[in-house]
């Protein structure tokens, strides 16, 4: 398919409630409002083309944006580009899903993560906590850090108090992702959980909660979730 062709059913898709919705969430103009439900059925029509993933992300449309997400080839992702997406992510829904999952599955995915977290800009701070998040949940035990895991997660309990409100959400996304995926870490992130307490964040004009993450880290293990095989969804 060609970017236009993809526009097209994008716009046809759009829903004014949906939109209205992501307007509310921190989307802004232009989108078309397309349901996460018909994006999926439009990338198991493209599958992989990182070619029209960047012509979708550079169009600046936030439906086109997240859709270029899902069909991008990370190992075909240089780390400018990344850069680059991650500065134009300018809300939650592009700064701490479409990004980090294809920079979680990138050879430049600890990399990236890090310095990320490291940044000024509130949405860029999250992206590296949920591309880290991502990365432990699609990387074997065995392949990580996990002296680096835990040093995060002692800064997560150092710094979280402190943190802008995005980037304690995805402070606790962090703790949640290694107590469910890192199994031995699983009970430094329950103590981390315990000693954060409730993370109390600014949601806005919504109703979206902030997940307890002990309680989040329990049902992952009752479930009896495994490494993922692939950070996108």
């Amino acid at each position: 398919m060609t970017a236009a062709e993809v526009m097209a059913e994008l716009e046809a898709k759009g829903s004014a409630q949906t939109k209205k919705t992501y307007l509310r969430h921190g989307a802004r103009e232009p989108l078309f409002g397309v349901k996460g439900a018909d994006l999926k059925v439009l990338q198991k029509r493209i599958k992989v083309d990182h070619r029209l993933a960047r012509e979708l992300y550079a169009t600046g449309n936030s439906d086109a944006m997240y859709l270029a997400g899902l069909v991008a080839d990370p190992h075909a992702a240089s780390k400018a580009e990344l850069n680059r997406w991650v500065k134009a992510a300018y809300w939650h829904y592009l700064s701490e899903h479409t990004v980090p999952w294809v920079a979680a599955e990138s050879p430049h995915a600890v990399e990236l993560a890090l310095a990320w977290m490291d940044a000024k800009p509130e949405g860029v701070r999250a992206a590296g906590w949920c591309t880290y998040s991502s990365y432990v949940a699609v990387t074997s035990d065995e392949d990580l850090d996990l002296e680096q895991v835990a040093g995060l997660l002692e800064r997560v309990r150092r710094d979280m108090p402190t943190a802008p409100s995005r980037v304690k959400y995805t402070m606790n996304g962090f703790v949640i992702a290694v107590g469910g995926y890192v199994a031995p870490l699983t009970g430094a992130a329950k103590a981390t959980a315990k000693a954060l307490g409730p993370v109390a964040v600014d949601m806005g004009d919504t109703g979206c909660k902030v997940p307890d993450a002990g309680a989040s880290i329990e049902a992952m293990l009752t479930r009896g979730v495994k490494k993922r095989k692939t950070a996108k969804c």
